[in-house]
């Protein structure tokens, strides 16, 4: 009920202020719920609150998997030469 609620108010504010919306919810038994404002993405979202604040959030888990990725390549190289 209180979720339906949450969800309308969303929607108001989509449709009466012509805002931007994306709400993301998980319950306390960790089922995902999102709305997400027809004219955009959750992406654009996200996207538009890194430029507003000034940083980036995915840049630091991106160096990560690109660290992570470059030391499974080196040990897939290593393992193919142990074995030829």
């Amino acid at each position: 009920k209180r979720r339906n609620g949450i969800f309308k108010k969303a929607h108001e504010l989509t449709v009466l202020c012509d805002a931007k919306v994306s709400l993301i919810m998980f319950s306390n038994t960790g089922k995902f719920h999102e709305y997400i404002s027809p004219s955009t993405t959750t992406k654009k979202i996200y996207d538009m609150y890194q430029t507003t604040l000034g940083f980036d959030l995915w840049s630091s888990h991106y160096e990560r998997m690109t660290e992570t990725m470059k030391k499974l390549k080196d040990s897939n190289n290593k393992l193919r030469r142990e074995i030829g």
